[in-house]
């Protein structure tokens, strides 16, 4: 069977069966309420979104409802889930640091603060995801050579 392009772009985003197996037991267990839809799909969505700098309007189908991608991003943001995630995976391998860089993350021309939506709660959610905990790169190579 041959893909389209689109899905080969899609399925390039989503987590590998090995990367899954390391976030799985970080993630929350289920609370009260209805019971969560496909963690893994949803994390794809988000992944997607994060990698490719699009609108959550433009979230490919495949994710499910762009509103439940978007929702579990921003309570997980708020709950501080992504930084337990984050300090947990980072914490398993002092290496994996190295490649922390912010300079491939995209922004649409209007995340600059263009009029309109709710984009004060949007850079709030961003900002809380985005904090990392990292060791400076010289730090690290004046440890050694000392």
């Amino acid at each position: 069977m041959i893909q389209s392009s689109q899905e080969d772009f899609n399925m390039r985003f989503d987590l590998t069966d090995d990367e899954w197996s390391l976030i799985e037991p970080h993630l929350p267990k289920g609370g009260r309420g209805p019971r969560r839809v496909d963690d893994r799909r949803v994390l794809n969505g988000i992944f997607y979104i994060l990698r490719t700098g699009a609108p959550w309007r433009d979230l490919p189908e495949r994710y499910g409802p762009r509103t439940t991608v978007y929702n579990r991003y921003t309570r997980w943001a708020r709950r501080g889930i992504w930084k337990s995630i984050f300090d947990a995976l980072s914490d398993q391998n002092e290496d994996s640091l190295f490649f922390i860089d912010s300079s491939i993350v995209k922004a649409h021309r209007a995340a600059t603060g263009a009029k309109g939506g709710n984009w004060r709660r949007i850079s709030v959610a961003h900002a809380e995801a985005a904090q990392v905990k990292f060791t400076p790169l010289s730090m690290r190579v004046a440890d050694h050579v000392a």
